[in-house]
């Protein structure tokens, strides 16, 4: 397994943009596909995106499709979530989570982080 850490959560106003990092302290990405779920209150938890441990993969859910960008930089040991034209639908906990993408979203990862708060308000 491997121990994920979120950040870059916050609050941001409708139509901002913000970008999500998934970390490994202590170990390394390189190997892993990353899944980013979220679930907002009263919800359950739904896939955003997956990137496979090479990045080639790339694959999002319909409703951020369009507006987001799921990356990787393997030389700082992170994942990155990028999305723009925040609604507040989009208002959620989201996590990182290691998962083949061929098994995301419904499949159960391997290891989970603890959670961002997004909160997209005016």
């Amino acid at each position: 397994q491997v121990q994920l850490v979120e950040s870059g959560g916050g609050l941001v106003q409708p139509g901002g943009s913000l970008t999500l990092s998934c970390q490994a302290p202590g170990s390394t990405l390189r190997f892993w596909a990353i899944g980013w779920f979220r679930q907002a209150p009263g919800k359950e938890r739904e896939g955003v995106s997956c990137i496979t441990s090479t990045g080639s993969g790339r694959y999002y859910a319909d409703n951020v499709k369009g507006r987001s960008t799921v990356s990787r930089d393997d030389a700082k040991n992170t994942v990155y979530l990028h999305i723009n034209s925040l609604k507040p639908e989009d208002t959620a906990v989201y996590y990182c989570a290691a998962i083949q993408c061929s098994k995301w979203p419904a499949g159960s990862p391997a290891s989970w982080g603890q959670g961002t708060q997004v909160t997209v308000s005016s």
